[in-house]
């Protein structure tokens, strides 16, 4: 218990610090995010319809889940420097496959009875992906998000081994100095926030489950 009560008053005498750290690690996490987001949903849906696509993009992010977070991490030091940009590639690179692979299993999944009931009522192409398909995709779709977001709060941390902060920095310095009071204020707020992330994103997930 005494580690705990050191850490936060190691916290509390460096808040300006901590507070800096969340920041960061906010940034660290929904950019990725956000670019995820905005490439794999689109691309999981392609995959989704096309065979082809769904061959070259499952097999190629499959294949990128293999490399470690750190790898990649290092990987894009020698073109972008000790940044912002070489975590953000890196951590982008970890979200993407959950996303679309699960967006893939979404759309794909769907009951080829139901789109053709759907455009026997004479709903366009539009109209069946907007009123039928994504509400009905829309849990597991959220399932992947729920996987990559929990996975990026953690690995983010990685982003203090290149400078560029987020509370990865305090899990760092405490293994440095092997202090452990340091090393929990960057891993109680991480797991704090990974937690956060599971419960949020489950309950979201079940209130859009269709009833059975």
């Amino acid at each position: 218990m005494n580690v705990f009560i050191q850490a936060y008053e190691y916290a509390v005498s460096n808040f300006a610090e901590v507070s800096t750290a969340l920041r960061q690690h906010l940034v660290l996490v929904l950019v990725p995010l956000a670019i995820g987001l905005f490439v794999g949903l689109p691309l999981g849906l392609w995959s989704a319809r096309s065979r082809l696509a769904s061959i070259v993009l499952i097999n190629g992010f499959n294949a990128l889940r293999v490399i470690p977070s750190l790898a990649i991490l290092f990987l894009a030091i020698p073109y972008f420097g000790l940044s912002f940009q070489s975590a953000a590639i890196a951590l982008t690179l970890l979200v993407m496959p959950p996303i679309l692979i699960n967006t893939d299993v979404a759309f794909r999944t769907i009951d080829p009875m139901i789109r053709e009931a759907a455009f026997g009522m004479g709903m366009s192409p539009g109209q069946v992906l907007r009123q039928v398909e994504i509400p009905l995709a829309l849990p597991v779709v959220i399932a992947g998000v729920k996987i990559a977001l929990v996975e990026v709060i953690a690995s983010a941390t990685l982003a203090a081994f290149i400078g560029a902060g987020g509370l990865g920095s305090f899990i760092v310095r405490g293994f440095a100095l092997y202090d452990i009071p340091t090393l929990l204020v960057g891993a109680i707020p991480v797991a704090i926030l990974a937690l956060l992330a599971e419960v949020s994103l489950s309950a979201a997930q079940r209130s859009l489950q269709p009833p059975r």
